[in-house]
């Protein structure tokens, strides 16, 4: 992973999308849970991990300014890595991770709603403890201008949020929680690897054009 973060770090132009892929899915992550929230029952923490979702997806955004100023103004597939992968990473998480709760726990409706608001973000909380943290040792090997230090540490609050949660939720939430792991292990390395291929790919092209 290492490598290819630092090849996306080293262009300009992949970097700015690299942003922006994840600011699609932080906001798209976001949205999810927005709408997994119950009209009259929703809490400050689910309200507040919206919030910060948001800000994130926002913050992202911004550095891409310091990186490739006037590119990468939408979501649009082609200023995004990974393209289709990333457009159905967390929608596909959320089917399967909600196939699952419904089979095993026989929910429905908002129960079910709020289990997988649980679940899932807590499998992608513990994506975003080990990738963003990778991201930012390249950033800081480059002396690079963006920086996602601020990010690190609410996902490292939220992970926490999350197991407090589920603690409350079930007591055999760690068992559960393992097979929603395994579930976005999957979609995650199919992500990374349409990543690294399209990175490795542009990476040739660009040395070919200069030989």
């Amino acid at each position: 992973m290492i490598a290819i973060l630092q090849q996306i770090v080293e262009s300009p132009q992949l970097h700015a999308r690299w942003l922006n892929t994840l600011s699609f899915m932080e906001n798209m992550g976001a949205r999810k849970i927005s709408a997994c929230e119950h009209p009259y029952t929703t809490d400050i923490i689910q309200l507040k991990h919206a919030a910060e979702e948001h800000r994130h997806a926002y913050y992202l955004k911004k550095q891409i300014e310091k990186v490739a100023p006037n590119s990468c103004k939408y979501y649009c597939l082609d200023d995004l890595l990974g393209k289709i992968h990333t457009r159905q990473y967390l929608h596909t998480l959320d089917v399967l991770c909600s196939r699952y709760l419904k089979t095993h726990f026989n929910v429905s409706g908002n129960d079910l709603k709020y289990a997988s608001y649980l679940f899932v973000t807590y499998a992608i909380e513990v994506r975003a403890d080990e990738l963003y943290p990778k991201y930012q040792e390249v950033l800081t090997k480059n002396n690079a201008k963006v920086m996602v230090k601020s990010i690190i540490l609410e996902e490292e609050g939220h992970l926490e949020e999350m197991i407090a949660q589920l603690e409350k939720f079930r007591p055999d939430w760690e068992q559960h929680a393992q097979a929603m792991q395994a579930i976005e292990q999957d979609l995650f390395e199919q992500w990374f690897a349409a990543i690294s291929k399209e990175v490795l790919a542009l990476v040739d092209k660009t040395i070919e054009h200069t030989i």
